[in-house]
């Protein structure tokens, strides 16, 4: 399976987060009537505020420093000369001061729970940027609970768990938003099932991994979560040991654009014509070629012999395809019917190929009624008829191999692309 590509989502940066938490305070703190600062304060605090307005700023900080000297102040007085050097701070874009000095005024007991609620919101972005996670975690579940997180504060608690090391945490933090969305009729963030789907990689949990990218391609069903979902099923080809389950495999890798290195293509066509299927060998070869994937001499010359055979076994199983259908509509068991449906589907008859399959399967006597199930919910889907697919993969049961490929089928019925036919 190719390693997942975890893109790092951007959040606000210190500055927006700061100039989103700061309403003026330097007018703020002035227009403020009670409490007053205590009569020593006076002096300072307002000369302070008189440098902020003319924006010299470091100026404005040594005020507060003789603020913050004096003697016994009141909880007020320090709340005021907290929010005036928070927002010289900000100006100054001195960010570990200003995360400091936030952190007092949300603390203090002073600040209005209103503006409380937004500031631990915007703490959480900040500390994220400082990349200090651990606060970055804390502060944005302190505003999920009051209720002032938005989706950015989401995203800054999920990445911080997961920068910080923590991948439990992002998967459990993660995975409860996502069934909440889900459950709200909303499609997940594709950055979250992605990080929840590092988190598993990182784990070494093999079954989240897996279920982290079934709901991947469910929602956002792009070629590179499909071939990591289908490339599972390729590691465990050596204990299926199956040509029929080996092909099926690469049946849904095709469909899905999994199919793009010329050894696959190869291995799939040599596949179907042993499996008595020269059209699903043709059709996988040309569209080798039409994506020019041989570009090895020697892999070109094999293609070329590969397809010639393909050409000519498909020549004479299509000239006589009328005479094996009538023939099949006659026998008394479904096992030919069901050859017959597995031709028309590997010469893209879909219609034709649900009739068959689905006749041979009401006949009984098939020999692999799996399979022939799982082709008759491939050829109705590709048919267009993707609810009637949908049962049918869910019909399918005994062999393991098939019946996983019969779950992902009905992912790929689901999905935005599930129904479009194969080019």
């Amino acid at each position: 399976m190719n390693k997942p590509q975890l893109k790092t989502a951007l959040v606000l940066s210190a500055t927006a987060a700061l100039t989103l938490a700061l309403y003026p305070l330097h007018v703020r703190a002035a227009e403020k009537k009670t409490p007053t600062v205590s009569p020593a304060f006076g002096k300072p605090l307002k000369a302070a505020q008189e440098e902020l307005k003319s924006g010299r700023y470091s100026e404005a900080l040594a005020e507060l420093d003789k603020a913050r000297a004096l003697p016994k102040p009141t909880a007020w007085d320090t709340h005021i000369i907290n929010e005036l050097s928070l927002y010289a701070y900000a100006k100054t874009k001195d960010f570990p001061a200003a995360a400091k000095t936030m952190e007092a005024l949300v603390n203090d007991g002073q600040t209005d729970p209103a503006e409380v609620n937004r500031d631990i919101r915007e703490l959480a972005n900040i500390f994220y940027q400082l990349k200090d996670y651990g606060k970055a975690i804390d502060y944005g579940n302190r505003a999920i609970r009051v209720g002032s997180a938005d989706a950015t504060t989401n995203l800054v608690v999920a990445q911080s768990y997961y920068l910080k090391g923590d991948y439990k945490g992002t998967q459990h933090f993660t995975d409860n938003l996502v069934n909440t969305e889900i459950k709200q009729g909303e499609t997940p963030k594709e950055m979250q099932l992605q990080l929840i789907l590092s988190s598993c990689v990182k784990l070494g949990d093999q079954p989240c991994v897996t279920h982290s990218l079934e709901r991947l391609v469910t929602y956002y069903p792009k070629p590179e979560y499909w071939e990591n979902l289908v490339g599972s099923l390729f590691q465990s080809r050596q204990a299926a040991a199956s040509d029929v389950d080996i092909l099926n495999i690469y049946r849904l890798a095709d469909d899905v654009g999994a199919v793009n290195k010329p050894q696959q293509y190869l291995e799939m066509a040599q596949l179907a014509l042993e499996q008595g299927s020269p059209g699903d060998a043709e059709h996988v070869l040309e569209q080798g070629y039409a994506k020019n994937v041989f570009t090895e001499q020697r892999d070109r010359e094999k293609a070329q012999r590969v397809l010639a055979l393909a050409k000519k076994r498909a020549a004479s199983d299509q000239a006589s395809l009328s005479k094996q259908a009538a023939d099949a509509q006659a026998a008394a068991t479904g096992e030919q019917d069901v050859g017959v449906g597995i031709a028309y589907l590997g010469y893209q008859q879909y219609d034709k190929a649900a009739d068959a399959l689905a006749q041979g399967l009401m006949k009984g006597g098939v020999k692999d009624q799996a399979q022939a199930r799982l082709l008759l919910g491939i050829a109705q889907l590709k048919a267009g008829k993707k609810d009637q697919a949908v049962k049918t993969f869910h019909a399918v049961s005994g062999d393991p191999t098939l019946v996983r490929l019969a779950n992902l089928w009905t992912l790929r019925a689901r999905s935005a692309v599930g129904t479009v036919a194969r080019n």
